[in-house]
Order: structure tokens, then C-alpha cells, then sequence
């Protein structure tokens, strides 16, 4: 009897806490991330610079139709580490709070005492990936 009694109770006491354990488990839903449209920017050149000792400072950007999504300023080097088409330097963005409208995306140099000057492409709406891609001269 002693032993059923304890049997009982255990029993009882396991009930107990798996029902005071139990969890509401609502399905979850996963957070499928917005992939959003990319853009790679691709720079490089073919011709010999490597007499070219001047500074030169590329910026990236990307623009829709009334503001500027992406600015970013690499940093400054000499014309002639701008590399050759084998060593090209690559770049990948994400666009932030693209609206799906067709954007323009490029490179802005500028050359010290010199000048600037840049390379412009567009993205129509819709594409998923453009690359932009330049070939300094």
C-alpha cells in the first residue's frame, strides 16, 4: 500500500508539472528579410598610370528621382594604384528604403588641382541587380 501511495503521488506531482510547465506555443512566423535591389559597383582601369603620382578620391552613390539613398567617399590614392581590370575593386550595396523607381548610380572622382568629373548608369525599376561598372581614363 505504501509503495502504490507513493507511485500514486509521483505520479501526480509529474501531471502536476508538466501541466504547470505547459506553454502556450503559438506558430511563429519567421521575419523573411526584405532582399531589396543591389547594386554592384565594379572600378578598375586599362590604361598605364603608374608614372601618375597625383591623388585622386572616387565616391559611390545612388540616387532616386528626388533624394540620394547612398553616398560613400573611398578613400583618397595615388592615379597610379588605381588597379587594372584583373585586380578591379569591387563593391556591393544594398539599397536602402528603395521605392522601386528607376535610380541612378555611378562614381564621382575628383582629382587634386585638377578637377572632378564621374560616371553615371541608371537602374530601371524592377531590376533586382545592376552593375556599374567603369573603366577610369
Amino acid at each position: 500500500m505504501k509503495l502504490s501511495l507513493i507511485m500514486i503521488i509521483a505520479i501526480a506531482s509529474q501531471i502536476t508539472l508538466e501541466i504547470a510547465c505547459a506553454k502556450d506555443k503559438s506558430p511563429v512566423t519567421p521575419v523573411i528579410p526584405k532582399t531589396g535591389r543591389t547594386i554592384k559597383f565594379v572600378l578598375y582601369t586599362k590604361k598605364d598610370f603608374s608614372n601618375d603620382n597625383g591623388n585622386i578620391a572616387f565616391s559611390l552613390f545612388v540616387k532616386n528621382h528626388t533624394t540620394t539613398l547612398f553616398d560613400s567617399t573611398m578613400s583618397v590614392m595615388k592615379i597610379k594604384d588605381i588597379p587594372d581590370s584583373i585586380h578591379q575593386l569591387r563593391f556591393e550595396k544594398i539599397v536602402p528604403n528603395d521605392d522601386g523607381s528607376d535610380l541612378a548610380a555611378g562614381f564621382h572622382y575628383n582629382i587634386e588641382n585638377v578637377g572632378h568629373a564621374g560616371y553615371t548608369d541608371t537602374s530601371k525599376a524592377g531590376d533586382k541587380l545592376k552593375v556599374i561598372e567603369y573603366a577610369f581614363q
